[in-house]
């Protein structure tokens, strides 16, 4: 399996360096694509929700598309290994440029939610598929190298879309944000058919056979039990009728796909990623990280609002810092792992974060902007250090044929656990909120205006630190328990 990982970066290298390079490039045009549309549409939904009406379905502009990302994740991985990385890739930003100009083009909102969706289909092969790719182009030595410059599109990209969402929509129109995809992803997707090329594939006693029982099954089961989690407590109570229904049909799929996945000849999310240790304790372990990480990237800019009486755009700074750090860090962390190891390297990371996350509570109040400016810069370069060589580490424990549905596996765990956070933490930050206002104050918090609404606020984004802090110590004992102290490392 190691031998054929090799024979990819031979064929994409063997032109010269400039091949590879047009690779990488269109690698971090596809991941900045999918980044840049988890958050540009933000800004504009006064302007959509203007032309095109649907107030109140608004929220699955961002609930389609995360839900579309998120199921599609491990169904993508698997067919990486199956059919090759190409024409996966290809696919999914074929897809992902579609759902774009359907997007543009959309005359009401329940069409352009749909489109999203249809975006957020492609959007999933882009982020699982990139990040694959990324390992098999680059030996183990050099991979921190490539995964910091993906780490650093990422965070820009995503930190950047609110911003030029916003310019977009108010000096142009709000469909040039979806249109500005099309020369982008028209150039990656030139790049990529141009320059990447796999190595002649061996031809199978028989024909490989795609699991799409099991990823229907998938995508049924996580859209319906996501779908729970994200309108759960926003759209209806958490004890409604909607969401009790919701969980108990996400609760009978999961039992569904479970026995489709036991009696599949090629599962679309195979035993293998729970049962070898390395891999179910970074599945765990970013899980957690995707909750912990809705703290700081939900609520703080609220947080410098409501509280440090900040501007929108100074409240974006204070968040955004800590993409300063988050690349450097997972760009040196090669240093530290080589020493120490990946597990230990990781737990490095989250400890320091976890002790960062429990800081916060103890800002003075109301404070300066500059305090969680500082925590943020930390917070990011613990993080990198944390995340980075969790996925270089499961992506070289495994071979070429299985690398596509580990790495899969790594994504979609980070973006349930997003999903979850961000349930959870809205759900306490409404009670903590509900409990120091009550229901007439409440609807003030939006203005960001008296005492009683700071200092409600300030307790609201403390206790969701917490709740951060909390998760960042599951994700601690989790590597220390389960994972092995030095990863199985394959050698290529």
């Amino acid at each position: 399996m190691g031998g054929t990982g090799a024979v990819v970066r031979a064929r994409v290298t063997g032109a010269g360096p400039e091949r590879r390079g047009a690779v990488v490039a269109a690698l971090m045009l596809a991941m900045a694509l999918a980044a840049l549309d988890s958050t540009i549409v933000a800004t504009a939904v006064p302007q959509i929700v203007g032309d095109l009406g649907g107030f109140s379905l608004f929220s699955w502009l961002f609930s389609g598309y995360l839900l579309a990302v998120t199921v599609t994740l491990p169904v993508y991985g698997r067919l990486c290994d199956t059919v090759g990385r190409k024409p996966v890739l290809v696919a999914g930003a074929v897809l992902f440029l579609a759902g774009s100009l359907l997007c543009a083009g959309a005359w009401n909102m329940a069409a352009l939610i749909a489109f999203r969706i249809v975006q957020g289909l492609g959007g999933g092969a882009l982020q699982g598929t990139v990040q694959t790719l990324a390992a098999d182009l680059y030996p183990l030595e050099e991979r921190p190298r490539i995964q910091a410059r993906l780490s650093t599109v990422w965070a820009v990209s995503a930190v950047a879309g609110p911003g030029l969402g916003g310019v977009l929509a108010a000096y142009a129109d709000w469909r040039w944000i979806f249109l500005v995809n099309l020369p982008v992803g028209a150039l990656a997707l030139w790049l990529i058919v141009r320059h990447l090329h796999e190595p002649p594939r061996e031809r199978p006693a028989a024909r490989p056979r795609v699991d799409w029982a099991g990823a229907l099954a998938v995508f049924a089961c996580g859209g319906t039990l996501l779908t729970a989690l994200v309108q759960g407590g926003t759209a209806w109570p958490w004890l409604s009728a909607p969401s009790l229904a919701l969980l108990g049909t996400g609760v009978a799929l999961l039992g569904v796909t479970v026995l489709v996945e036991r009696r599949a000849a090629e599962p679309i999310i195979p035993g293998w990623v729970w049962r070898r240790r390395t891999i179910a304790a970074v599945n765990l372990a970013l899980g957690a990280l995707g909750v912990l990480m809705v703290a700081p990237t939900v609520f703080l800019p609220t947080y410098a609002q409501a509280v440090l009486g900040l501007a929108p755009v100074a409240a974006g700074f204070v968040l955004s810092v800590w993409t300063l750090t988050w690349p450097m860090a997972a760009a040196l962390s090669q240093h530290v792992y080589r020493r120490i190891g990946f597990r230990d390297t990781a737990l490095v990371g989250i400890g320091g974060a976890c002790l960062v996350l429990l800081a916060f509570p103890f800002l003075p109040y109301p404070g300066a902007a500059w305090q969680p400016t500082v925590l943020m810069l930390v917070l990011g370069g613990l993080l990198g250090l944390f995340q980075l060589p969790l996925i270089v580490g499961v992506q070289s424990t495994v071979g070429w044929a299985e690398r596509g549905t580990a790495t899969g596996s790594v994504l979609f765990c980070r973006q349930i656990g997003q999903t979850v956070g961000a349930a959870g933490f809205g759900a306490v930050a409404n009670g903590v909120l509900g409990a120091r206002l009550g229901g007439a104050e409440l609807e003030s918090v939006g203005q960001g205006v008296g005492e009683p609404v700071r200092r409600a606020v300030a307790e609201a984004v403390h206790a969701v630190y917490l709740g951060a802090a909390a998760a960042a110590a599951v994700a601690f004992v989790v590597l220390l328990v389960v994972a092995p102290r030095r990863f199985p490392v394959r050698v290529e």
